[in-house]
């Protein structure tokens, strides 16, 4: 049994599946499980949760995981310690997050693109039909991650703290999200995921994207994103496709053509779910 992981910071969808690519059961969802903001106790405690994975744990041969924090050593290795002794029969592959999105995305294995992740998160990288090559380490969602949810999330909260939004949209977020400061403060400094708790109010910018407000909030984002990420590849994206993946990027389809047309770089492909793209690629490569 293979199993085959597709984590952000706020989910962490599992898919059980034999070598030939065909699905065992339904697939599984946990919290997400970001290595470089809970610690080992807190990812330990939300994989055992899942009374799924614990009655196939020991029927595992591989676990291929790709996750949000996963990018530098020291996260993905605690991670990997943690899966090898929950799968201890299995072999186990951590990647960072962008690479499922370049395997989900690209129309051929050889094929070179700029591959971008906006969901909670937001990453860039390039693929060069063979490694993946990341000019900026990202910092997380307090300094980095335009165009993602926790972005949109931080952009919108402060509008409506800085009365900056119009009114009719003004009155529509308060209907729709406890926007009382202390509770406001207390999901962001007290609570776990503060990340994904901003996420959470991105989904109101596609409740109302017949705001002009709201178009302009996610073409500004878009291009700030593509100023200080996809533009670390000036030459490269000169030839080959920008792909998309996450579900930010998924519903801002039309704002990032937009942008795209407007900056002068080629839009390719989106995926809303990288996973899906992952069993076939990895069934084909055992």
């Amino acid at each position: 049994m293979i199993l085959i992981v597709d984590s952000g910071s706020t989910k962490c969808d599992w898919i059980a599946v034999d070598g030939k690519g065909v699905q065992l059961q339904e697939k599984m969802r946990t919290k997400g499980l970001n290595p470089a903001i809970l610690k080992e106790k807190k990812l330990k405690k939300i994989i055992r949760k899942s009374d799924e994975l614990m009655d196939i744990k020991n029927q595992v041969s591989h676990v291929f995981f790709y996750g949000a924090g996963c990018g530098t050593e020291k996260p993905k290795a605690m991670l990997s310690n943690i899966l090898q002794l929950i799968f201890s029969n299995a072999i186990i592959d951590v990647q960072e997050d962008t690479m499922a999105a370049v395997r989900a995305t690209i129309n051929s294995d050889d094929e070179a693109a700029v591959v971008c992740i906006m969901g909670t998160g937001s990453n860039c990288s390039y693929y060069d039909g063979k490694r993946l090559h990341q000019r900026v380490i990202s910092l997380g969602y307090t300094l980095m991650d335009d165009a993602s949810g926790n972005y949109f999330g931080k952009e919108l909260i402060k509008d409506y703290y800085y009365n900056s939004m119009p009114e009719d949209i003004k009155v529509a977020f308060e209907h729709k999200y406890n926007l009382e400061a202390d509770y406001i403060k207390y999901n962001l400094y007290k609570q776990p995921n503060p990340n994904a708790y901003l996420a959470a109010f991105a989904e109101f910018m596609f409740l109302n994207k017949d705001s002009d407000y709201i178009k302009d909030l996610i073409k500004n984002g878009i291009r700030q994103f593509a100023n200080n990420m996809i533009f670390q590849y000036k030459e490269e994206i000169k030839t080959v496709p920008v792909h998309f993946a996450g579900s930010i990027a998924f519903f801002s389809e039309d704002e990032i053509k937009e942008v795209g047309k407007e900056l002068g770089f080629i839009v390719g492909n989106f995926e809303r779910r990288p996973i899906e793209g992952l069993v076939e690629y990895h069934t084909k490569n055992l």
